[in-house]
């Protein structure tokens, strides 16, 4: 092996580095359990990188802001409703729900169980880390890793939903497979209102997306950033 002189910049194999990286199969939080006392170089971000952000951001901070959809009350004001819906689509193409009725206890015991997971067994998470997107339950960290220009400081659990067929519960951890199932069931609720309402937007009966599969199938993105 060469020998790094004082004053060198010692070489850098960044594609190295990324599959190293990657052949762990424990993400983030592995690495910061073995003890890692510095930021990998595949994680820093470049000034230019900084720069073309802050530039985005200074241009958008006063332009952008998402439009917000209150489904508290619906049912009688669902004609109010579907004009904001239809003018948020309209406009931005998405928007956020507020009182959508998903009961917060379930939510807070949502992020609980993706907490589990993340911070759970490791042989768990290795057996569910592949790269393949088509998987039905997949954990990884980072699924472009190889094509963006710095790796981010994160790790997702992912999982594919289709509806009416769901996948096999027990394809999921067992620290938050409970709580994910319970979680679905309000999302579907939710999805087939929604779908109703941008029916109705649309100037259409309001089971028409309905009846076009436009519910059946959903991507939870589990992800914590360390």
């Amino acid at each position: 092996m060469g020998s790094v002189q004082a004053g060198e910049v010692p070489h850098y194999d960044r594609n190295k580095e990324l599959k190293a990286f990657d052949e762990t199969k424990i993400g983030v939080k592995g690495i910061v359990d073995m003890g890692i006392e510095k930021i990998p170089r595949i994680f820093v971000r470049t000034q230019d990188e900084f720069t073309e952000d802050l530039a985005y951001t200074d241009a958008a901070k006063d332009q952008f802001q998402t439009p917000v959809i209150d489904l508290q009350g619906i049912d009688h004001r669902r004609n109010e409703i579907i004009h904001e819906i239809r003018r948020a689509s309209m406009t931005w193409g998405f928007f956020q729900l507020v009182n959508h009725e998903i009961p917060m206890s379930v939510t807070n015991e949502m992020i609980e169980g993706i907490r589990r997971f993340h911070e759970g067994n490791v042989e768990v998470k290795e057996k569910l880390y592949v790269k393949d997107l088509s998987q039905k339950v997949q954990y990884d960290s980072n699924y472009d890793l190889y094509k963006s220009r710095s790796a981010n400081w994160r790790d997702t659990f992912r999982r594919r939903l289709l509806n009416p067929d769901p996948i096999d519960p027990q394809l999921l951890p067992d620290t938050c497979r409970d709580i994910v199932v319970e979680y679905w069931k309000h999302i579907m609720s939710l999805g087939e209102t929604l779908a109703e309402l941008l029916s109705e937007a649309l100037g259409l009966h309001k089971d028409q997306l309905k009846g076009m599969d436009c519910t059946q199938y959903l991507i939870f993105l589990m992800t914590t950033a360390r």
